[in-house]
């Protein structure tokens, strides 16, 4: 399958809510490929369906070199202390911002034959859990920073090359 451009902030579907996946064919499988194939590149670790232009709820992880994804996904636990991590998100290219985010996650969804699929861990895969997750829900990463923070990211944003 292709790799997929990135859509990029100021994209409207990256504000979309994303739909549940109610039957898995052949433009199901088409899309996690497409997720997966677009994410399996150093420096990437995971990858909305939003930012591919898709508003299905999916999302694919390329954590410590493994590709996976997962469907209709939902956090259904959240653990420890909420901590500022360093963040970026390849919607919004070479910025990087503290955002506050849970040292443990878990999610649950389904795999492309309709199965459970639960994943669960700390670190770089907590926060791409809850950062992708957020994307589903149509929210960026810059959504969850203080307001005089957003402010300095709206700046650079407007002074991007890429903007």
């Amino acid at each position: 399958m292709p790799v997929r451009d990135i859509r990029l902030f100021g994209d409207p579907v990256l504000r979309t809510v994303c739909e549940p996946i109610s039957s898995i064919d052949d433009g199901v499988r088409a899309l996690v490929a497409d997720l997966c194939d677009t994410v399996a590149f150093d420096g990437r670790a995971g990858l909305a369906s939003t930012q591919i232009g898709f508003t299905q709820r999916a999302f694919s992880l390329h954590i410590d070199g493994e590709v996976s994804y997962i469907l209709n996904p939902e956090i259904v636990e959240l653990a420890g202390e909420p901590a500022a991590t360093g963040e970026g998100c390849l919607s919004v290219p070479d910025l990087w911002f503290e955002v506050m985010r849970y040292p443990r996650a878990t999610v649950r969804g389904i795999d492309l034959d309709g199965n459970e699929v639960v994943i669960s861990g700390e670190g770089l895969l907590a926060q791409a859990l809850q950062h992708e997750c957020d994307h589903l829900e149509g929210k960026l990463y810059l959504n969850r920073l203080d307001r005089e923070t957003r402010g300095e990211a709206m700046r650079r944003i407007r002074a991007a090359s890429w903007f």
